[in-house]
């Protein structure tokens, strides 16, 4: 991984006047460029063979300029020109999965957030150490041979889904699964899935304080599922199986949610030990990350995965969310972003929220 040294010397060649927040053009990029856009900064648009023509439906979430690359394994080569226009880069799901984990911690151009959390992030078995280590109540890992019940089998990284299936015996494990990529099986929990957004600022000092800095949740969503939220229209379990019919879990879109009100205690404590635990594995995670849930119904929270970035479910609130208003009047996460970039340049910390 690019060492905090050599970022922090890239940073020092910067005109942090006219600093410019870059991504990818997919995923959440509309209102990270429209977030950007409202705090006065000026965006870059990164893109494969031409730029999205759908942006041009957007003028208010349109980037200032595109950098159009041949593939995502190009985008390495464009370093030295993001950073000449003084770019900070905010990753994303498709940003980190498209270009590859190992090309992305060594990208020479400053980017918000700590790319360490990458390695814990995206290996399922280092994702438990730390969300064990945290105290948090996961769904229990299942070996292949021990599967007597519905489990959720997944494979590593940010993946919308592709690929997850349900088993319910090992013989079904072993005509599903692919062999040749990694994966976790774990219990299928029943309940409501919650996927919660917070972000954490290590600089700021009003709100809700943890040892460093303070924990903010700005809103929570439920996925869209393609096929399994629709699947069960043409019939039992049971009938599906018999027509070889099986759901997938490939995410095609998000609903807004709201949770009672009683259970926001047990969601920021949730949110706090997921911080303070990285602060002691790899320095913290800095900026939006999501809880991935189900909420049984006793009103227990089971975290069976994490995403420490933005997520895709932001989406919903580009001018905010019954929560993130509560904190400040159309408040989204790429909003959020950038005040925290402007927020470390006025108080010369740039070092604790960039890697």
């Amino acid at each position: 991984m690019i060492s905090k040294e050599r970022i922090m010397e890239i940073i020092g060649n910067y005109d942090l006047d006219n600093l410019c927040i870059a991504t990818v053009c997919s995923h959440s990029s509309l209102q990270i460029f429209d977030g950007a856009r409202k705090e006065g900064l000026k965006t870059i648009g990164i893109c494969v063979k031409k730029p999205p023509k759908f942006y041009d439906a957007f003028p208010k979430a349109k980037p200032d300029e595109f950098i159009v690359v041949d593939s995502y394994q190009d985008i390495p080569g464009i370093a030295s020109e993001l950073v000449a226009k003084n770019a900070i880069i905010v990753p994303h799901g498709s940003f980190v999965e498209y270009l590859g984990y190992e090309e992305f911690v060594e990208l020479p151009v400053p980017t918000f957030g700590n790319r360490a959390v990458l390695e814990w992030e995206s290996d399922r078995e280092k994702e438990r150490v730390w969300l064990e280590g945290a105290g948090i109540h996961m769904p229990k890992k299942i070996e292949p041979e021990d599967i007597d019940g519905p489990v959720m089998v997944k494979y590593h990284g940010a993946k919308g889904g592709k690929g997850f299936f349900v088993a319910k015996t090992y013989e079904e494990f072993k005509e599903h699964v692919n062999l040749d990529e990694k994966y976790t099986i774990q219990e299928f929990i029943t309940g409501t899935r919650y996927y919660l957004h917070f972000f954490y600022s290590p600089l700021r000092e009003e709100g809700y304080k943890l040892s460093e800095g303070i924990l903010e949740m700005l809103s929570m969503d439920r996925r869209v599922e393609s096929n399994a939220d629709e699947i069960f229209r043409l019939g039992s379990p049971r009938e599906l199986e018999e027509a070889g019919i099986h759901p997938t879990y490939v995410v095609t879109g998000n609903v807004p949610l709201v949770a009672r009100e009683s259970l926001l205690p047990l969601i920021f404590e949730l949110g706090e030990k997921v911080v303070e635990q990285s602060l002691e594995l790899f320095g913290g995670m800095i900026g939006p990350f999501c809880l991935e849930t189900v909420v049984t119904d006793n009103l227990e929270i089971k975290v069976f995965e994490i995403s420490a970035r933005i997520v895709a479910g932001t989406n919903l609130y580009l001018t905010g969310s019954p929560y993130s208003d509560l904190v400040e009047q159309n408040l989204s996460t790429g909003k959020r972003i950038a005040q925290e970039l402007k927020y470390a340049r006025s108080v010369n910390q740039l070092d604790k929220i960039l890697s």
